[in-house]
């Protein structure tokens, strides 16, 4: 059985009391090195006063004869049985004489610090690690003047007699502390024992009521604490119970009725705060998950006009009506519809979004659309009524200007034909009313079918045109007349972009899966915030030298629908000043799977000969 309660009172006892005794051992520590090292020094200063009293029994130092050693080790013997080191150092750091060691072989010692403080003050002390004996010591050391100078007399005690003192204080109080320990131990886990089962049987209630388990507890007769906390518990347990019942029944009945709606839907109370939101909501604003109950409004939605909604309902308002937009790359739209709710004093607001991206895209597209075909239109019917009307107004007489004139109208009569084919042909791939004669076409009738067209206009732009086949490509599958047309009007825009002695260049390379025609030339080139449009309908890079050429700005637009309706793609690479790369891929037939009647990928309608699908 666990105890965990009991545990960490226990381990806090026990760290109270160990905490207690490292304070005691530490300050008892500090309070008895200090004392040993003021006694010590007492004793020191004792020794060297002697010392100094007895300094003229020294000879003439460093000694000059053998006298003079006797002498000298005489007097050391005779203060070294005090039971210190005694050292005897000149004013240069030499040592003289030394009572543990031999003096001859030790180092100069005027860089030790009770030495330097000796001869700067008179005195000094130290406590360190002695290199000479190995053990640490406590120095004391005093400046004697003699007729020749003056001298260091240093006196030294061990300081491990009082780390024994320590060790065996030491050992006496977590001995003591040990058995204190475990009998208040013992103590405690018999007063304990009787609390145990009562607070166990507690917590198996209050897990039992959080799996949902609210069956009550027995009541206990011993009218403390727990007692009364048992009976709190049982009421506590029936009313959640009843809570519980009452709120899973309106969830359900409020989940299955939002669960379907594919509109965001949110509730916020009138301290803007949410209190519910769908799926729906949490998608539309691009959240993992729908927000959880009580979060801000404004932490969540980041659209001021769905806010400023919200807040002019929740100040009156019983309905407002807001567009809000979502998104940066791929923008979408949504119609916001904010009503005001009551509950008994309480105001809040209930969010609804219905997605009208489409709507919007389609809208545009048709703005777009219309503002573009009205002025690719406006420009060729401008100049025909201008022309048309000077001749009637009189230059229809004059025999030098009239050709020229009606030759002009004539030229934009064309241009409008084609612009009117072109949209036809638009409207029918839109409408998915398109038919491809799919076959399997050589990739040299394509390639011929243009060749003779495009070599002759390359040599009145004075241009050069190359071919780089393969030896036998394999064949595609395909319309020919439409591949055609592809790529004669890539070979027609790169001549037209290209500068007389420019040079392009009709390569087709295969792999498994697909054959790729491009077209390279060395031309004006396409800045590259242009390159991911020019496909687009009515769009130009340079409008003058198009609508000079004649183009009517449809003619890459066109070339992707055939070529997407071939399962194929088309892509462009672009470098202003170095020229243009155009690729278009179409599938490599297959006639393994030439079995069935199926329409390629794209917006048209495909139609077989052989009844296959193209690989791709």
């Amino acid at each position: 059985m666990r105890r965990n309660l009991f545990a960490k009172l226990g381990l806090t006892f026990l760290a109270l009391l160990i905490g207690a005794l490292l304070a005691v051992d530490y300050f008892a520590e500090r309070a008895l090195r200090r004392d040993y090292e003021r006694t010590a020094y007492s004793q020191l200063t004792a020794i060297a006063g002697i010392a100094q009293a007895r300094a003229s029994a020294l000879p003439a130092l460093p000694p000059a004869g053998p006298d003079d050693v006797i002498k000298l080790n005489k007097w050391l013997s005779e203060m070294a049985a005090s039971g210190s080191r005694v050292t005897i150092i000149g004013s240069d750091g030499r040592v003289f004489a030394e009572s543990q060691s031999d003096s001859q072989t030790m180092e100069n010692h005027a860089t030790r610090p009770e030495v330097r403080e000796a001869m700067a003050n008179g005195s000094g002390r130290a406590i360190r690690h002695s290199v000479t004996v190995n053990r640490d010591l406590l120095y004391y050391a005093v400046r004697h003047d003699m007729a020749g100078g003056s001298i260091i007399l240093r006196f030294a005690l061990p300081i491990e007699t009082v780390d024994e003192v320590l060790q065996s204080f030491r050992r006496s109080l977590w001995l003591s502390s040990f058995i204190i320990l475990l009998i208040a131990g013992v103590a405690a886990l018999q007063i304990s024992r009787m609390f145990t089962d009562r607070v166990e049987r507690l917590k198996d209630f209050s897990r039992r009521v959080a799996a949902g388990d609210f069956t009550a507890i027995p009541a206990d007769s011993s009218g403390d604490a727990l007692d009364d906390l048992g009976a709190s518990m049982n009421r506590t347990a029936a009313q959640l119970d009843e809570t519980i019942r009452t709120l899973t029944e309106e969830r359900n009945l409020s989940t299955a009725i939002l669960g379907s709606m594919v509109e965001g839907v949110a509730v916020v109370n009138g301290s803007e705060r949410l209190l519910f939101a769908n799926q729906g909501f949490a998608e539309i604003l691009n959240l993992r998950f729908p927000p959880k109950s009580g979060s801000a409004l404004v932490e969540i939605v980041r659209q001021t006009e769905l806010i400023e909604a919200v807040r002019n309902v929740l100040h009156g308002e019983s309905r407002v009506e807001a567009e809000i937009v979502t998104g940066t790359l791929r923008q979408k739209y949504f119609a916001a519809t904010v009503a005001s709710v009551r509950a008994g004093d309480t105001l809040g607001a209930v969010v609804v979004l219905h997605d009208i991206t489409e709507l919007r895209r389609l809208e545009r597209v048709r703005r777009d659309f219309v503002a573009n075909v009205s002025h690719e239109f406006r420009t060729p019917l401008t100049a025909i009524q201008g022309f048309a009307e000077t001749l009637l107004a009189g230059a229809i007489d004059d025999a030098q200007n009239r050709v020229r004139f009606l030759e002009i109208i004539l030229e934009h009569a064309r241009r409008l034909a084609r612009l009117t084919e072109d949209l036809l042909r638009l409207s029918q791939m839109d409408s998915d009313r398109l038919e491809l004669e799919i076959d399997e076409v050589s990739v040299s009738q394509i390639v011929d079918s243009c060749l003779a067209t495009a070599q002759h206009r390359a040599l009145e732009n004075g241009l050069k045109l190359s071919v780089n086949i393969l030896e036998n490509p394999p064949s595609v599958a395909g319309d020919r007349r439409r591949l055609a047309e592809v790529l004669q009007n890539l070979l027609d825009n790169a001549r037209q972009y290209t500068l007389p002695g420019g040079e392009i260049v009709l390569s087709v390379e295969a792999s498994e899966l697909e054959v790729v025609f491009t077209v390279s030339d060395t031309g004006i080139g396409i800045p590259r915030a242009d390159q991911s449009r020019i496909f687009e309908r009515f769009y130009r890079v340079d409008a003058a030298r198009s609508r000079e050429a004649g183009g009517t700005g449809l003619g890459l637009a066109i070339a992707k629908h055939l070529i997407e309706a071939h399962g194929g793609r088309i892509w462009v690479e672009s470098e202003i000043g170095k020229g243009s790369h155009f690729h278009f891929s179409v599938p490599i037939f297959d006639a393994h799977r030439a079995m069935q009647h199926v329409a390629p990928s794209g917006s048209a309608q495909a139609r077989s000969n052989r009844g296959r699908i193209p690989s791709a």
